[in-house]
């Protein structure tokens, strides 16, 4: 296999052809990328955890620094200012050398607001890109240049297609979220509270709970039920039934998005449906390729949520094709299949269709699906799909025209638990489909 720095650099290659376009397209000289600033709370001294810009941690791994800067003109080196200031009240991370610095120009930044002194003057066909507009029109950087929209659909679209370099991150990711989810199965197993369940993870992945790419879900029993849950309990609930952790990691500023559902009893009804869930969310998979619509996959996965409801009886007296048509297995999987992944969590331009952001909308019966592109080589992208047991959503259907296909009984015996969702993450190759979580054998 290629070494990181060999891949980076055709990686730099790639993204330098890409910002030539981005240049010729929207008639500019080169993009300013910011890396971003820290938001002070209001009515305090302290900042919130900064988050960098996307955008900036495409080009340069450099994703815990802000006040960073890079010029890109798509001919020359990146150039990198790198914010160094002397500082004895923080932490001040040294200027970068790494396996990435050679094929980027590094130079020290002492002050935050010194960087309009070393900008070239000309700016007037400069394109900022980045969070703080305010800070574009100090460096003299016209309204119509700040995230033009011509650049931003540009660059999106093709942050869909993953360079070698971005798939290896990415791969690396998932070792970092697969030794977490073992660490927290094993921490569920031992009669572990949600927090301290999280702690366990974190502590498998070496994130603090603000490095990781979201806040992690930890769901005990009917909390699994609540799709973002975050609350995390101090104390375990009495009796042990259920347990869905999504939680991710991130390496180099690239994320993994990896769910899982364990029972606490085996041979449970709870227990079988979990691992027909997992039987069906694998044989989606083993469906995919290049070429199809996620949209088509999502529909697929609907279908395979009616054969479940028929399967376990929770549904009654209508064919599998009724329960889609009618939208019966909307209640049970409210969200969709699954969305684009990569610098984000749910990475961008999952609706756009060309490189200049034409957008196709989710399907009106499913406006959470967050992908309608065409799957293609280099993207990467979860396959999470779900059953729940949800009052809010259920209810409506307890008094309509279906009811009496309902077995209610049956829902009311699974609400304990909860629900089940089960997430792989996927890339997209020209013959054959790459299962990045599943080839590190998560259960």
């Amino acid at each position: 296999m290629d070494s990181l720095k060999e891949l980076y650099r055709t990686h730099i290659n790639t993204l330098q052809q890409r910002a030539q376009q981005v240049l010729a397209r929207c008639k500019l000289d080169a993009m300013l990328i910011h890396s971003g600033e820290l938001l002070t709370v209001f009515l305090d001294d302290h900042s919130y955890p900064f988050k960098v810009n996307p955008q900036f941690k495409a080009w340069v791994p450099v994703t815990q620094v802000p006040n960073c800067w890079l010029w890109i003109d798509g001919v020359n080196k990146p150039k990198l200012w790198f914010y160094s200031p002397v500082d004895y009240w923080h932490n001040v991370e040294p200027l970068p050398q790494s396996f990435w610095t050679d094929e980027v120009e590094v130079t020290g930044l002492k002050n935050a607001d010194d960087i309009g002194q070393l900008l070239p003057t000309q700016r007037d066909k400069v394109a900022y890109i980045g969070p703080t507009p305010s800070r574009a029109a100090q460096l003299g950087i016209g309204a119509d240049k700040v995230n033009p929209q011509a650049a931003i659909d540009y660059l999106h679209y093709y942050r869909s297609y993953k360079t070698g370099y971005e798939l290896a991150c990415m791969r690396e990711a998932q070792k970092l979220a697969v030794a977490g989810h073992r660490a927290a199965k094993e921490a569920f197993f031992s009669g572990l509270s949600e927090f301290d369940i999280n702690i366990a993870y974190l502590s498998a992945t070496g994130h603090r709970d603000i490095d990781v790419p979201y806040g992690n879900i930890i769901a005990l029993n009917e909390h699994a039920a609540v799709l973002h849950y975050t609350k995390l309990d101090h104390q375990p609930p009495a009796k042990r039934r259920s347990f869905l952790i999504d939680a991710g990691a991130e390496y180099l500023g690239y994320a993994a998005d990896l769910t899982r559902s364990y029972a606490a009893q085996s041979g449970s009804l709870y227990a079988q449906l979990v691992e027909a869930m997992n039987s069906e969310e694998l044989a989606l998979i083993d469906t995919l390729k290049a070429g199809m619509r996620y949209t088509d996959y999502h529909l697929q996965m609907h279908q395979r949520i009616a054969k479940l409801l028929l399967k376990f009886e929770l549904v009654q007296g209508l064919s599998e094709e009724a329960l889609v048509a009618e939208d019966i297995t909307g209640p049970f999987m409210p969200h969709g299949l699954g969305h684009p992944l990569g610098l984000q969590v749910h990475d961008v331009a999952g609706f756009m269709q060309d490189d200049r952001g034409t957008h196709l909308a989710a399907p009106a019966q499913y406006p959470y699906l967050r992908c309608t592109r065409v799957l293609e080589p280099g993207m990467v992208l979860t396959i999470e799909p779900g059953i729940y047991f949800i009052d809010s959503l259920l209810a409506p259907w307890r008094e309509g025209k279906f009811s009496q296909y309902f077995n209610w009984q049956a829902i009311e015996a699974l609400k304990p638990y909860g629900g089940v969702r089960i997430e792989d993450n996927v890339a997209i190759h020209a013959n054959r489909i790459e299962n990045m979580t599943r080839d590190l054998h998560l259960a």
